[in-house]
């Protein structure tokens, strides 16, 4: 387990021998890293205590920060939607509106992929009320929103097409995959999407 930080900020002394919040924050953050890929990896099976070996800490450090799978589920998802919805604007900094937005639908791309590990918890504990229903869609179709506005003000994508509509061609690519094609076979329905929201010479303006 990770030794205590030598200055807590919460005045923890070392000779409790409790975590700081640092160390607690990094254990977190570690067990959510390899939670995800152990569940993407077995579908969702992977044992608890083999995820705790994994991330370096003892099972009760794990049920401390997630006390059931389905907290640690709900965890894991929250994480990668906003990592997911925060990188837009991050890719704006980068790159131009058309570049930014194919590189944000590999993100996105991924967060699908790794949703399907998970999926049969999450369904089960949004129909149950243990687990929140997150207002996914809406999140991520703003996301788009902000990418388009600034393709649409830069003349590189089109000013015709609705973040909604973009949302549902993505969904389209990803339902229509499944887990064992290959990553070569998304980023080409990718490129398609991308292609479609190009203005045509119609729809640039003349001037």
């Amino acid at each position: 387990m990770t030794a205590p930080d030598s200055s807590p900020p919460d005045g923890t002394a070392e000779a409790t021998g409790r975590p700081t919040r640092v160390d607690a924050r990094r254990n977190r953050e570690r067990l959510l890293a390899v939670a995800r890929d152990a569940f993407a990896a077995t579908g969702g099976k992977a044992p608890l205590d083999a995820i705790a070996r994994e991330a370096g800490v003892g099972i009760g450090t794990l049920y401390r920060h997630f006390p059931t799978r389905e907290a640690l589920v709900e965890a894991i998802y929250a994480s990668e939607l906003d990592a997911v919805v925060t990188s837009a604007p991050a890719l704006l900094s980068q790159f131009p509106p058309e570049a930014a937005l194919r590189a944000w639908m590999d993100r996105y791309a991924a967060f699908f992929a790794a949703k399907r590990g998970i999926s049969d918890t999450l369904r089960a504990g949004w129909a149950s009320g243990a687990i929140a229903t997150p207002a996914t869609r809406e999140r991520i179709t703003a996301a788009i929103a902000v990418i388009l506005d600034a393709g649409v003000r830069a003349g590189s994508l089109r000013a015709d097409v609705e973040p909604d509509e973009v949302t549902m061609m993505l969904l389209g690519v990803f339902l229509s995959t499944t887990a064992g094609d290959s990553h070569e076979l998304t980023g080409r329905l990718l490129d398609l999407v991308v292609d479609a929201l190009r203005p045509t010479a119609e729809d640039r303006p003349q001037g």
